[in-house]
């Protein structure tokens, strides 16, 4: 929702041809009508197919009762009918109004002794047109959280619980203590979630957490895939996981366990050049702050017990709630 990438991944020694190509598709497109008009085909059908995988029905779902009418709470590839309404001329002025080089940046990230000297890469890059930003953006709305539940007659239900932390999302070290607090929570198979929903209680087949922030507004999601008539109890449990943690607080132990889960799992993610770059990406256009992997990785391993108490604390005591499978709303009251 934050953020636009085109990629490319090729061999170093032709970084300066993928450059080339990459800048002329995305800094000057043609954007010819037949082509638009057969990705608009194209687009139309992954909406299709989206409605009917009912895991992704439930994110779409969480997203609105989190959000609402905000664009947040909107999915990424928009309604059918706008798709089918909106013309190339249309296309070019959003471009022409909210394309601006400084909301971007390019990412160079692996062996670089191949990229071009200064001279062409000026030439490249200045393919991209001179637009002033128009428009600021939406700020996200006061947490208003709702229960949404779409109803299919079906043996398996996907649940999907979202609160809203009390961090601030522009904070490194906030946000450092909201992964480590996520991946205590439901983040790996030695956390919470998975250990007493699925391996103790068996009431589901997967169940995890996933914390997430956006520009100005953190989240933090739980999801579980299971047997319909296991749901109320799941629904109920997970909420006390999260309700326990924020009038217990954690362990020691098990503090110590998800910072070193956290940062080894962002280590071994830069080992790819394109997590290297999706973080730079982030760090630059949705924070406004400096790149540097190892100072990533270094700000999880500082997270103190303390930092993650105090999250815990933090989270809110309502949550929005969405549910695809053969239920009510009153289920979730």
């Amino acid at each position: 929702h934050d953020l636009v990438a085109f990629h490319i991944t090729c061999r170093a020694e032709v970084v300066g041809e993928a450059i080339d190509l990459l800048t002329d598709f995305v800094g000057r497109p043609k954007l010819d009508q037949e082509e638009l008009d057969r990705e608009r085909g194209v687009v139309i059908q992954e909406i299709a197919r989206a409605d009917d995988q009912p895991s992704v029905v439930a994110e779409h779902l969480i997203d609105r009762a989190a959000f609402g009418e905000h664009p947040l709470g909107r999915p990424v590839l928009g309604p059918e009918e706008h798709l089918r309404a909106f013309s190339r001329d249309g296309i070019m002025e959003f471009r022409r109004r909210q394309w601006a080089g400084s909301r971007g940046g390019a990412f160079l990230v692996g062996n670089l002794a191949d990229v071009p000297e200064n001279q062409e890469l000026a030439e490249t890059f200045g393919r991209f047109p001179s637009i002033k930003p128009d428009g600021g953006f939406e700020a996200a709305p006061e947490f208003q959280p709702q229960t949404l539940v779409e109803q299919r007659d079906s043996n398996q239900s996907h649940l999907r619980i979202s609160y809203r932390p009390a961090i601030d999302p522009r904070d490194v070290q906030h946000r450092a203590a909201l992964a480590v607090y996520g991946t205590l929570l439901g983040g790996s198979m030695g956390s919470r979630l998975f250990d007493e929903i699925r391996e103790q209680r068996g009431l589901a087949y997967s169940v995890y957490s996933v914390d997430h922030s956006f520009a100005d507004v953190p989240i933090l999601q739980l999801s579980a895939g299971l047997e319909s008539g296991k749901c109320g109890e799941a629904y109920s449990r997970m909420r006390a996981i999260v309700d326990e943690l924020r009038t217990d607080g954690p362990r020691e132990e098990e503090v110590e366990r998800a910072r070193a889960y956290a940062a080894g799992r962002r280590v071994l993610a830069f080992e790819n050049t394109n997590a290297v770059a999706r973080h730079a990406a982030t760090q630059t256009v949705v924070y406004g702050q400096e790149v540097d992997p190892d100072a990533a990785i270094a700000v999880l391993d500082a997270v103190t017990f303390d930092q993650v108490a105090e999250v815990a604390r933090g989270i809110s005591e309502d949550a929005s709630v969405a549910c695809v499978g053969p239920h009510e709303v009153s289920e979730f009251s």
